[in-house]
């Protein structure tokens, strides 16, 4: 076992930075975008929004954006940045506490009131949305809130939880949410677990990240494979190694 590890770490030079090998986060070799709102504007392009009849916003993931950017600090200050000046909203996705779902306002507003079109909660969700705080960087709305602040009654609660543009959070507050987003989650999850399946399966359950995006997929994977590389790099469910060959990606053990 030792003689084939030895022969694979031969194949795949590791190459050395300053602080040492790099174990996590940025993919990019170069050819990446540099800036934040660039690097969102390029996940977007990834997200397949035929797959959803165009019914849903683009959404990125948050620390899709660490696969690119090394600093997540920096990341963080610039996604803050964007949602003080009203661009960008964020949502808790609630497959996970730690994972958060990233929308331009402006494509979410648009996604929203046409799926609204003809229903009976449609002005009830336009108030909610002139309501909405621009910059909004709440994640959730408290029932004082929502009676006090925005004057909604409970039966327009009710409706704006109906149509999607609210989820439960407790018995008193509730989540700002995508409406119509549980197919996503649940096709984004699925198609995390075959990925990460690819790479458990692999050699060594490693394998070259340009390979890995070549590679064919089952009906199990519906979006863009490179969609699911920065999300499980970000996650940081697999190490990101840089080699002579390119880079590498290694499976990491729960």
């Amino acid at each position: 076992m030792n003689r084939k590890r030895a022969l694979i770490s031969d194949t795949f030079k590791v190459k050395k930075r300053r602080n040492g090998t790099q174990k996590f986060g940025a993919v990019s070799d170069g050819d990446g975008p540099t800036d934040i709102r660039s690097t969102l504007e390029y996940l977007m392009t990834l997200f397949p929004r035929k797959l959803f009849n165009d019914t849903l916003p683009q959404i990125v993931l948050k620390h899709q954006l660490y696969s690119i950017h090394n600093d997540k600090t920096l990341v963080d200050k610039e996604l803050n940045k964007l949602r003080e000046r009203g661009e960008l909203l964020m949502f808790q996705l609630g497959f996970d506490a730690d994972t958060f779902g990233l929308v331009f306002a402006s494509d979410y507003k648009a996604k929203v009131l046409a799926g609204e079109e003809g229903r009976a909660t449609r002005a009830t969700v336009e108030k909610f949305l002139q309501k909405l705080p621009s910059p909004c960087t709440d994640l959730s709305f408290t029932k004082d809130k929502m009676l006090r602040e925005f004057l909604f009654t409970d039966s327009e609660i009710t409706q704006l939880v109906k149509s999607g543009v609210l989820t439960v959070r407790d018995a008193g507050s509730w989540w700002l949410s995508i409406p119509n987003s549980g197919k996503f989650t649940k096709y984004f999850i699925q198609g995390r677990k075959a990925v990460l399946g690819m790479v458990k399966k692999s050699k060594y359950s490693e394998v070259l990240k340009a390979e890995l995006e070549e590679r064919r997929t089952t009906s199990h994977v519906k979006f863009h494979m490179k969609y699911h590389i920065h999300d499980i790099v970000g996650a940081e469910l697999v190490e990101s190694i840089p080699t002579t060959s390119g880079i590498l990606l290694r499976f990491v053990e729960p």
